[in-house]
């Protein structure tokens, strides 16, 4: 417990006068030091988990949240109405996919087929979205949907045609030449990957076999689920259900991009944490000046009774509380910023003409940025626990005082 004598000691300590010009500087430098480092952290921590999160959104509004392959025997379509696999999914379709190669005028370009059915085309959240352009529920015959990047790229239009050629090849009285098949465009999705929207296109499954020469025992099972972000336990659900087929997710798919995002937040807490360090040994500065300024009054103070103990808590109390009013508002300063960061990036664009964030880079229109209660809560309290322990050393230094020899030489 704090006595009223403590408290009144340590905030008499922690008033300004102007014989302590010089430890009123360090005082302040460190509650801006710390205040700065936490704040910097929360920002740097909020990009980086907006930036995963939006990152998971497009790929997860792209891709399967699981999917399953058959190794050699079709998919039981028995388990399809299994009631676990039920309640956690959303939607479940058949697909399969291929590679080909578009012939547009004198160009050429590899692609990925993917193959859907007419009904399932159009559950897909990317098609559901305002960017998509054209038919979403006519995926029929020689129809094709294409990205918005390979639109750009081959100046393709709704409504023109394509020539795609298969690795398949067909027989004929001069030997053996690749399949070829005209497409016509009758629909462009934006995704907002622009790798993805350059490199892959939809058409019928029906077709998309008869194309690639494909069984459809070859056709397998993907999986959208109601929660995709708790992935890990639902896939092992699935492969309980689907014991025979092998089953993998979208984090298995980008599991080294997510491992270095990881990778790279924990590198960036750790650097960004020497700021902290670093403006918390101005605490140890400042008490231990305090201490030499205040080396008379701790020496009266001892001679009339006060414990070691109670000396010892008034010099912590005083490092405690400039850490902990940096900390908080850090804090404040960081969640602040991090609400507002687009609305600042968008400002130093304009001021100084430059790119900040580019899409083409980041695939990314705006800066993301999320706030998790749980970073900011580890940031406090590394923050706290630093300034406990640097404010442990002087108070300690203050409690060795001899009072006979400090008011000896007063």
């Amino acid at each position: 417990m704090i006595s009223i004598l403590e408290k009144e000691i340590t905030f008499r300590f922690l008033k300004a006068r102007k014989k302590d010009g010089f430890l009123n500087v360090i005082s302040i430098f460190s509650f801006i030091g710390i205040s700065l480092g936490v704040a910097v952290l929360i920002i740097v921590m909020s990009v980086m988990n907006g930036f995963r999160t939006e990152l998971i959104n497009k790929i997860v509004g792209f891709n399967a949240h699981v999917s399953v392959k058959p190794y050699e025997k079709n998919i039981d379509i028995k388990k399809l109405n299994n009631p676990e696999l039920i309640t956690i999914s959303k939607n479940l379709m058949f697909s399969n996919s291929g590679e080909a190669i578009i012939l547009k005028n004198n160009s050429s370009k590899g692609i990925i087929l993917r193959g859907y059915g007419n009904n399932d085309f159009y559950k897909l959240d990317m098609i559901k979205g305002s960017n998509f352009k054209g038919s979403k529920d006519r995926l029929l015959k020689n129809n094709i949907s294409i990205g918005k990047e390979l639109s750009f790229s081959l100046d393709l239009r709704i409504g023109d045609n394509i020539t795609l050629m298969s690795p398949v090849g067909i027989e004929t009285i001069v030997g053996n030449l690749p399949k070829q098949k005209t497409f016509t465009i009758n629909s462009i999705f934006d995704s907002g990957l622009a790798d993805f929207d350059n490199n892959i296109a939809f058409i019928n499954i029906d077709i998309l076999e008869e194309f690639f020469n494909f069984n459809k025992k070859d056709r397998y099972l993907e999986v959208y689920l109601k929660n995709p972000s708790n992935i890990e336990p639902q896939k092992s659900n699935i492969q309980k259900i689907f014991d025979e087929d092998y089953v993998y997710s979208w984090s298995d798919m980008n599991s080294s991009l997510f491992s270095a995002l990881k990778v790279e937040r924990n590198v960036m807490f750790i650097i960004l944490s020497l700021i902290i360090i670093v403006a918390a040994f101005n605490i140890i500065s400042g008490l231990t000046i305090l201490v030499k300024n205040k080396t008379k009054d701790i020496a009266i103070l001892k001679s009339i009774g006060v414990l070691n103990k109670s000396i010892i808590k008034i010099f912590f109390l005083i490092g405690f509380i400039i850490g902990t009013s940096a900390t908080i508002f850090g804090i404040f300063l960081g969640v602040t910023f991090s609400f507002y960061i687009e609305n600042f990036r968008q400002f130093l664009s304009n001021v100084f003409n430059i790119s900040l964030f580019p899409e083409e880079i980041y695939f990314l229109s705006k800066m993301p940025s999320e706030i998790n209660i749980k970073s900011i809560a580890l940031i406090s309290l590394s923050s706290i626990f630093i300034t406990i322990i640097v404010s442990i050393f002087p108070a300690f230094k203050a409690a060795k005082l001899d009072p006979i020899k400090a008011l000896k030489y007063e």
